[in-house]
């Protein structure tokens, strides 16, 4: 387990399957989590990743509470099942809002307190923001944006000394309500849930906990030489 003793960590999508398995982990391994998502759920502080507003004030009140800021898992996101020629316009907007600039509100206005004393970004991306779906349009263009924005952030961060690091963890499909929504979504859910899997090498989807032990390990010292990267963790599907 890497070791995140002293380490203050802000998570977006704590209610969400990954999210809060990643908050379980930091706290696991030493760090101090705090955990945000909208308001009316289990969480440390109100967030919603696309107000500008919400950023500000998250920011300031971390800078007040804790005097620091050493690393952000940006794990809220929303996916949408549609080709380019079923994706209504509002449904494309409201995933690229929440995917895309959400993750840039995050690194946008986290970055100041990170460089203070150096930190690390996690940004989750997907194995579908490295290859495309034809039935997820919007959700691919998000993750493709958040793979890229990525690698700027690292660059950018790799400035400054102590740096900042920022790398994009890239899950295959997870147990969790997202992967049941967008089986839902469908005709049959049991056989998209069943084909999910069956196109993972390994035979079975990812389990929250797996993800958020690689993100406390992009967190962690143990880390110190990695930036920019798109990690997936896929059961070796974009191996194919």
């Amino acid at each position: 387990m890497a070791d995140l003793k002293e380490k203050v960590v802000l998570v977006t999508g704590a209610a969400g399957a990954i999210g809060a398995a990643v908050v379980a982990a930091v706290r696991s391994a030493g760090g101090t989590a705090i955990a945000t998502d909208l308001p009316g759920r289990a969480i440390d502080a109100a967030l919603d990743v696309t107000a500008e507003a919400d950023w500000q004030r998250i920011t300031k009140e971390i800078e007040s509470k804790h005097g620091r800021l050493d690393g952000l898992v940006n794990a809220a996101g929303i996916a949408a099942v549609g080709s380019v020629e079923k994706t209504d316009f509002a449904t494309w907007r409201r995933v690229l809002s929440i995917n895309l600039d959400g993750t840039f509100l995050g690194c946008k206005y986290a970055f100041s307190l990170l460089r203070k004393q150096g930190g690390s970004i996690v940004n989750l991306s997907s194995v579908l923001g490295l290859v495309g779906s034809s039935n997820l349009a919007a959700y691919n263009a998000s993750k493709g944006g958040v793979s890229l924005l990525t690698k700027s952030v690292a660059l950018n961060g790799a400035r400054y000394k102590p740096p900042v690091r920022c790398n994009a963890v890239c899950p295959a499909f997870v147990e969790g309500a997202m992967v049941d929504d967008i089986a839902g979504d469908t005709r049959n859910p049991q056989a998209v849930h069943q084909k999910l899997t069956n196109d993972i090498p390994l035979g079975r989807l990812g389990m929250p906990a797996e993800v958020a032990d690689l993100c406390v390990y992009l967190l962690s010292d143990a880390s110190a030489f990695i930036t920019g990267a798109d990690l997936p963790i896929d059961g070796g599907l974009t191996a194919r």
